[in-house]
């Protein structure tokens, strides 16, 4: 079953992953990425640069939002609303792909 990457709704079970169609740098810790398919640059502060990172292998909000409280001086509660924030902002330029498992 193939569900749009703009349909699926991002929750902390979700899996994300980087679409296949982005080139990515990095820039002294910030991240540039260019969409092929719609020719934007998108820029990432270091955290941002961090996630992007981290989600080049697909991982669960979960996995990513501990992996970030153990790195990072952030309150979980702040962490998983920064996150879920940044994922859809992601989303909604088509450089994530998010995928809900319903079967346990």
């Amino acid at each position: 079953m193939n569900v749009s990457k703009m349909d699926c709704e991002i929750s902390e079970f979700s899996t994300v992953v980087t679409v296949s169609d982005q080139v990515s740098s990095d820039l002294g810790g910030e991240a540039v990425i260019l969409n092929m398919k719609t020719g934007i640059y998108h820029g990432l502060n270091e955290v941002g640069a961090k996630i992007w990172d981290l989600i080049e292998q697909p991982k669960t909000v979960k996995e990513i939002q501990n992996l970030l409280v153990e790195e990072y001086e952030v309150e979980p509660e702040v962490c998983k609303n920064d996150l879920l924030s940044l994922l859809k902002s992601l989303q909604s330029v088509g450089l994530i792909e998010v995928k809900n498992d319903t079967a346990a």
